[in-house]
Parts: C-alpha cells; sequence; structure tokens
C-alpha cells in the first residue's frame, strides 16, 4: 500500500501537467470556435481578464497579506505596461492570429516564444552567453531551429496531411474570411507580433517582480488594469455593435469562464507547485504537447487542416525548443550549484497573465561584481 502511494505521489506532477496542457488546448479551441463564430475577439479579452481578476483576488487578498510592498508610481507604470503589453496588445493580436489561420497553427508558432525572450534578454544583457560554453551553444542552436521552424511553417504549406480520424471530412482552411493567402499571412504576422509583445511582458515582469515581489497581488493589478485597458479599446472598436457585448448563456460565455478560470485561476496554482516541486524546466518541457493536442482536437472538432509544412515546421520548433531548454536547465543547475543564496536573494516566484504563468528567477547576487538577474525563458503555452 505504501508502494502504491509513492508510485501515485511521484506520478502527480507528471499527471497535474498532462491534463494542465489539456486544459490549455481547450483553451484554444473553444476560443477560436467562438470567435470564427461571430464573438469579438475584444470583448472576449475584457471579459475573460475580468473573469481572471474576480478568481484571483480573493487568493491574493488572503495569501498575501502583510506581504504586499509599497505601491509607488514607478511600480504602477510598469503595470500599465504590462497590462498594454499582454492583456491587450498580446491577447487581441493573438486571437485576430489564431482566427485568420488556424487554432493548430497559432499554437505551433507560438512556441518561438523562448527563443523570442532569450534574444531579447540576450540584446538586454540579462543572458549571458560563452561560445566555448556547450550549453550557450545549445541555446544559440535551439533558438535558430525555432525561427528557422517558423519561417517555414509561414513560407511552406504543401499538401494536406490526412489522419484517419479526418477521411472524408470537409476541411476548413484558414482565412475563412475571404480573404485566402493574404488573410493566412495577415494572421501569421499578428502571431509572430503578440509572441515578441509577450516575450517584452516577460522581461518587464521581471524586472517589476523585484520591486513588488507579491506575485499574485501583481497578477491580480495586472489583470485588472488590463480589462480597463481593455475595455476602452473594445468600447472603440465595437462602438457601432453594442451587440457584440451581449454572449447569453452559449459558447461565448463558455469560453470566458473556461479561459478566466482554468487558464488563469487554475493554471497559476498547478503550474506554481509543480515549478516548486519539480522546477520551471519541467513545466516548460511539457509545452509540445499542448501543440499536438491543440491540431488533433482542432482537426477533429473545427475540422481544420493540418498541412505537411506545418507538420515539419511544427517539429523543427520542438526540437530547437528542447535545445533551448537543455541549455537553460544547465545554466540553472551551474547557478544553484555556484553557492548558495545570499541575503538579498529572491526566490522562484510565478506570476500567472492571461497566458497562463510565466517563472522568473531573479539574484541580487555578486557574480562577477555585478548585479545580475536571469530571466527564465517562459513557457510557450500558458498563452490563453
Amino acid at each position: 500500500m505504501g508502494m502504491g502511494w509513492k508510485v501515485l505521489s511521484n506520478a502527480k506532477p507528471y499527471l497535474a501537467m498532462v491534463l494542465l496542457q489539456v486544459g490549455f488546448a481547450g483553451m484554444y479551441i473553444v476560443a477560436v470556435s467562438s470567435l470564427k463564430g461571430g464573438m469579438s475577439h475584444f470583448v472576449l479579452v475584457v471579459y475573460r481578464n475580468i473573469v481572471a481578476t474576480i478568481v484571483m483576488a480573493p487568493f491574493a487578498l488572503y495569501f498575501e497579506r502583510g506581504l504586499r510592498p509599497k505601491m509607488t508610481i514607478r511600480i504602477f507604470i510598469k503595470i500599465m505596461g504590462l497590462a498594454f503589453l499582454e492583456p491587450v496588445l498580446d491577447q487581441n493580436l493573438y486571437f485576430t492570429g489564431a482566427q485568420l489561420t488556424s487554432a493548430g497553427f497559432a499554437s505551433a508558432l507560438i512556441n518561438i516564444l523562448p527563443a523570442v525572450t532569450f534574444v531579447l534578454a540576450l540584446i538586454l544583457r540579462m543572458e549571458k552567453v560563452r561560445m566555448r560554453s556547450l550549453h550557450s551553444q545549445s541555446k544559440i542552436a535551439g533558438t535558430v531551429l525555432t525561427v528557422a521552424g517558423a519561417v517555414l511553417m509561414v513560407l511552406y504549406h504543401g499538401p494536406a496531411v490526412q489522419f484517419p480520424w479526418t477521411k472524408g471530412q470537409h476541411h476548413v482552411t484558414g482565412g475563412s474570411d475571404g480573404q485566402g493567402g493574404a488573410g493566412w499571412l495577415k494572421g501569421t504576422i499578428m502571431v509572430m507580433i503578440a509572441c515578441l509583445a509577450w516575450a517584452c511582458f516577460f522581461v518587464l515582469q521581471s524586472s517589476t517582480l523585484r520591486e513588488y515581489p507579491a506575485e499574485l497581488s501583481l497578477t491580480v493589478l495586472i489583470c485588472g488594469v488590463g480589462s480597463l485597458m481593455s475595455g476602452s479599446v473594445a468600447l472603440v472598436a465595437e462602438r457601432r455593435n453594442t451587440h457584440a457585448w451581449v454572449i447569453g448563456f452559449d459558447t461565448r460565455l463558455f469560453t470566458v469562464v473556461y479561459a478566466g478560470i482554468v487558464c488563469s485561476g487554475v493554471a497559476y496554482y498547478v503550474q506554481g507547485i509543480v515549478s516548486r516541486q519539480r522546477g520551471p524546466v519541467f513545466v516548460t518541457a511539457f509545452n509540445p504537447l499542448c501543440m499536438i493536442i491543440t491540431a488533433v482536437m482542432g482537426s477533429i472538432i473545427l475540422k481544420e487542416e493540418i498541412t505537411r509544412g506545418s507538420v515539419i515546421g511544427a517539429a523543427i520548433i520542438v526540437v530547437g525548443l528542447y535545445f533551448l531548454i537543455w541549455g537553460k536547465s544547465k545554466d540553472d543547475v551551474s547557478q544553484a550549484s555556484g553557492g548558495s543564496k545570499g541575503a538579498g536573494d529572491l526566490p522562484l516566484t510565478s506570476a500567472t497573465n492571461g497566458h497562463g504563468s510565466g517563472k522568473h528567477e531573479l539574484s541580487n547576487g555578486n557574480a562577477n561584481g555585478g548585479h545580475v538577474f536571469d530571466v527564465e525563458t517562459p513557457p510557450a503555452n500558458g498563452h490563453y
């Protein structure tokens, strides 16, 4: 009996991450289904962040009571920047891009996020690269491969890949708005810009957490301010379509509640627990599973077409992603074995946004006589 409980306990992190990826994949599917059914992505973003704020606020008030630092103008400006980058810019562009392409394509392309964040952190000197180090070479190779895979997905489509469950189906291709190839290209560009905005969000979030180390409260503030900002954008964008704000008891309401609770509330709890037990690299390693589940569910439920170019490009991105993860994991091991945390060090922290949660390891150590903090390349899934 004791052995059985031990096996079950060891399997819990694996089971939790697999179920979480299924949850994220479901989010991709229901969101794209609602958007292609006529729901405004502006309204979806507003309602989703309102739900996330309501769900996360009680946890922040209870677990971080007395722990929240004083709010300053500098911190509030950073929070406004975070709210603009993620709930406003990233989510709107991603949902529009997924609507113009497909759920499977967008979820595969978003896997370039860790590479984009790595390049951005490298430019801002938040990431160190030693050309003679095998680990640094792995990170560079992973970045190149992920970009190459993304370019291949954009430039080459090829014939549709037939699966046993897709035989005899009438496939729905991207660009369903009638724009065809132009719509697909536009959607691809939007997903890539969303990737860049999300990468900037992670970098700015790591800086904000150094001054405001209250993850739950920061999450609530980002979602709350994001609701107000995205609401202002939605009021202007949908000023001639007031009916867009009416969702009723249908799939639109389900999409809003599902996205807010599962991909914000539950995702924060599960990823936080698993990250503390196994580390952020373990969490990130399950990201491609979401892409596979989304592609399969999209081909079955939405009857989306999966092309040969998408399959090959996604495979290259996955290989590059694991190269990058391996390089980063070795960095973490080296940092951990280099000495104990100093008095000013901050622990591993997690923060949830509209996509799920990102992890950032921040250090105030005196490595090389300087002030260094490392940005953990984020999971590509918690996107939504």
